[in-house]
């Protein structure tokens, strides 16, 4: 064997070398980040912590890889263009777990996601007991597994021992639900979707031609009506009034045409000589039929009910495939099994099989076992392997991703996280620590982004960006380990760290009177792991909604609880799981999530808080202005008269440079103003409308002082802790939480007596200072009279509730109840209540742990 020489340790680079960075709001900053170590980075919301860890880390070390492959290759590949810094050395080869995975598609289940289920469909194919055209089952054998690797027309053909019937075994593609092996009737989905026939017609009290049928107010058939009188249905009349035969042409009568005549507004008569009758059943099925824009799918899906399909029974597979046994079980209940179940399953497999298949059996059960171990070291071992993966929590979703990463065993690789703590319970934590370290162990650099006290507190070196947001941050505050950092006098966070930090910041109601002012109810039969559930909310309250990621807390307010008040406020009947619900006198529902604001550049602060508008009235009102007789549409980016001719407004350009990244660069033009330069001739006050685009929210309250309209909302968002935003920044860049108070803003002016609000993670993206601020916003609502249900891990909103609902005990088969009511307090007492031991820890309650 040939020896290699040894490099000296001094020869091997400890840290990534950042010299200048500078992007978005990075001051072109110079830092050292050590290697093989767990580098957690904190800072305030919007302070650079992303654009030092995405934007500069993981965008060069991708981009330095990609840059190894050949340029077919490259081209084939999204790309990231180059980081605004001027030197990076000893960066690895980058991978990013990003903040919000995206939601799968229908056709996605923790099988298919974790690979688990292609381990599984060959593990059927090759072990299983297939059954042969006469019904006799064949039991396994190493013939069967060699069959499905002979050339040709062989190829897996197989001898039935009883009968002698030569026939085709099913091979590992024919167990593929998303290919051969999907049940015909749902096409693999499971579910099956039908017309409900209350909500063609969702208010029997309309006549026909007030609208009463909803299916003929879809575009292209607003002349149905119509059609429908010379079909000799009455359309004067309530539909309720119409006789059955009526009624039943409506909704079931034949396709045929009629000459029409429609009376106009005016006054004048349109005539139509072929205007075919489209019942109220076909009107929503020929639309579907005919459209792939998803915004119109969903508009079509509010009239049908999405229901188990008869003939898989949900399971998605051929019902043909279950005559292959595993040990007496199809391979739609090993599917159904839960991770937990599945490991002593296949044990039994193995000790079912002949001794002359252990061998390949114990190769194919190890490989299925190594590909789900990650999902049980994170504490997903309640999943099963046909959990649809629409249905997973955010924390669920992210920590099938890390599953998937950690199962490669990769070394010298740099991985950035971008809150990888979303979603999780504070009993998740300490398993996501663990696995951190395996990255780390494993001979990798690791860099989280994250907020959470556990996290940083666990990480070997911390770095503080900040010192506060936007063009107030940016630069590095602190570095060091967590011992040095909670020493520190400059550290913002280390006040939390060594829990010295006021974190209740609520004046809370005694406990006697959190219900003063009534409550809402909601009663679940069955849905997901939730079965027969009961709960109150407590009205002008904040509510917090917690437990374990998976607990059923989604599924108890976004399925029930919204669902619910939508329903009633459309006058449509309440979702079929909904045994009981009182809404409290509440008539509005507002649902406040993290999802990005806007898809493109074109969607800014300005425009989407509202105050774009009144400011090009301003603008408008000018001298110059009215001398060329510019009305404010022509102060609209969006509008070529206005706009910059050569980027039309975005403020940047586009290059394609062919298997390069494309480049996007200030535009040379207007030098990102987004506006003609005769445009910025006109001033008000002595902006021009750029200026005002390049304010921060808090400048800008100056500019605006005496706009009332403007002022107000500016007002709005500074009391929110958005001060530092520049009105023309990019929504869909912003974080999770600062979209989530973006999207408060037109709320905060008038009373919210009849408006429930409900928030799903509001701490998402958020520091604790940052937390505080947030708490105070919920103060701001519930002062206007508002009711707030919060669904939320962060202990730190949680300790400052109103009134907490905890469900559990922990994740799904082993959730769904709710163990645990009341003030944060008596959830640290409970005894049942997972959440209130760390609530107990966290509110310095030790003695109750």
């Amino acid at each position: 064997m040939i020896r290699l020489p040894i490099r000296h340790k001094e020869t091997i680079p400890n840290n990534i070398e950042v010299y200048g960075a500078k992007v978005n709001n990075l001051k072109n900053i110079n830092v050292s980040i050590p290697l093989n170590a767990f580098v957690a980075i904190t800072g305030v919301s919007g302070s650079g912590k992303s654009s030092l860890a995405m934007g500069v880390l993981y965008a060069e070390g991708a981009r330095r890889y990609l840059n190894a492959l050949a340029t077919y290759t490259r081209r084939r590949i999204g790309q990231v263009g180059r980081a605004n810094v001027r030197k990076v050395k000893y960066l690895p080869s980058a991978i990013a777990l990003r903040q919000r995975p995206a939601v799968p598609g229908d056709r996605s289940t923790v099988g298919t996601m974790s690979e688990g289920l292609n381990v599984l469909r060959l593990i059927f194919s090759r072990l299983g007991s297939h059954q042969c055209p006469n019904g006799h089952q064949v039991p396994p054998t190493i013939k069967v597994a060699q069959a499905m690797d002979l050339p040709g027309e062989a190829m897996g053909k197989i001898k039935c021992p009883t009968c002698g019937k030569v026939f085709m075994a099913p091979s590992a593609e024919d167990f593929a639900f998303n290919s051969d092996g999907a049940c015909k009737m749902c096409q693999g989905t499971g579910k099956v979707r039908q017309i409900v026939k209350s909500r063609l017609v969702p208010d029997a009290n309309k006549t026909i031609s007030d609208g009463a049928v909803a299916s003929w107010h879809l575009p292209g058939r607003n002349f149905m009506p119509w059609v429908a009188r010379e079909v000799g249905i009455r359309i004067n009349v309530p539909f309720k009034d119409l006789t059955q035969h009526e009624k039943r042409l409506v909704f079931a009568g034949p396709r045929k045409t009629y000459a029409i005549n429609i009376p106009s507004r005016t006054g004048k008569i349109f005539h139509m000589n072929n205007a075919e009758y489209e019942n109220a059943f076909a009107a929503v099925k020929d639309s579907l039929a005919t459209t792939h824009n998803a915004r119109a799918i969903k508009r079509l899906d509010r009239f049908y009910e999405f229901g188990t399909c008869p003939r898989c029974h949900g399971m998605r597979f051929d019902p043909t495939l279950y005559r292959t046994k595993l040990a007496s079980k199809n391979i739609g209940q090993v599917c159904n099994m839960t991770l937990t179940e599945l490991k002593p399953f296949m044990h039994k497999v193995l000790m079912w099989l002949p001794k002359t298949m252990h061998k390949l059996g114990r190769t194919l059960i190890n490989e299925l076992m190594d590909s789900i171990k990650p999902l049980y070291d994170l504490g997903l071992d309640y999943l099963t392997l046909s959990r649809a993966g629409n249905t997973l929590s955010t924390g669920e979703l992210q920590r099938i991703q890390l599953g998937r990463t950690l199962r490669s065993q990769t070394t010298g690789v740099l991985y950035v996280l971008d809150e990888p703590s979303v979603g999780l319970h504070a009993a998740n934590v300490a398993g996501l620590v663990k696995v951190l370290r395996q990255l780390v162990s494993q001979g990798n650099s690791l860099v989280v982004v994250d907020h959470n006290i556990d996290i940083i507190s666990a990480a070997d070196y911390i770095i503080e960006i900040g010192p506060k947001a936007g063009r107030w941050g940016g630069t590095i505050v602190d570095h060091g380990t967590p011992k040095e950092i909670e020493n520190s006098p400059h550290s913002l966070i280390a006040p939390f760290l060594k829990g010295d930090a006021k974190v209740i910041v609520r004046h809370r109601p005694p406990k006697d009177q959190i219900f003063k002012y009534g409550y809402l109810q909601l009663g679940i039969s069955h849905r997901f792991n939730l079965h027969h559930v009961q709960a109150k909310f407590p009205k002008k309250r904040l509510t917090v909604v917690s437990g374990y990621s998976g607990a059923g807390k989604s599924t108890l307010i976004m399925d029930g609880l919204v669902k619910s008040m939508q329903n009633q406020s459309k006058h449509q009947p309440l979702p079929s799981y909904v045994t009981k619900f009182n809404n409290g006198g509440l008539k509005r529902v507002i649902k406040i999530d993290s999802v990005p604001i806007g898809k493109n550049v074109r969607s800014t602060v300005a425009t989407y808080c509202g105050i774009w508008d009144p400011i090009r009235k301003l603008f408008a009102q000018t001298s110059l202005a009215k001398k060329r007789h510019w009305r404010a549409g022509h102060f609209s980016y969006n509008v070529k008269s206005g706009a910059c001719p050569n980027c039309q407004g975005t403020g940047s350009i586009s290059l394609d440079i062919q298997y390069l990244p494309d480049m996007t660069m200030t535009c040379p033009v207007c030098h990102g103003k987004r506006y003609s330069q005769p445009t910025l001739q006109v001033k008000w006050h002595g902006y021009s409308i750029a200026d005002i685009l390049n304010l921060s929210v808090r400048d800008a309250e100056k500019v605006f002082r005496n706009q009332n309209k403007i002022e107000f909302i500016l007002k709005a968002l500074d009391r929110m802790g958005l001060g530092y935003l520049i009105l023309g920044e990019s929504t869909p860049i912003l974080s999770g939480g600062e979209a989530q108070r973006l999207k408060l803003v037109s709320q905060m002016g008038r009373h919210q007596d009849d408006t429930l609000f409900v928030f799903d993670e509001p701490s998402v993206g958020l520091h604790p200072k940052d937390v505080q601020v947030l708490n105070h916003v919920f103060d701001q609502l519930i002062e206007k009279g508002a009711t707030l249900v919060v669904i939320e891990h962060d202990l730190d909103v949680i300790m400052n509730a109103d009134y907490v609902i905890d469900l559990g005990p922990k994740g799904g088969i082993h959730g769904g109840e709710i163990v645990a009511t009341g003030t944060p307090r008596e959830i640290a007492k409970s005894p049942k209540s997972q959440t209130g031991k760390y609530l107990a820890k966290r509110m310095h309650l030790d003695h109750l742990i």
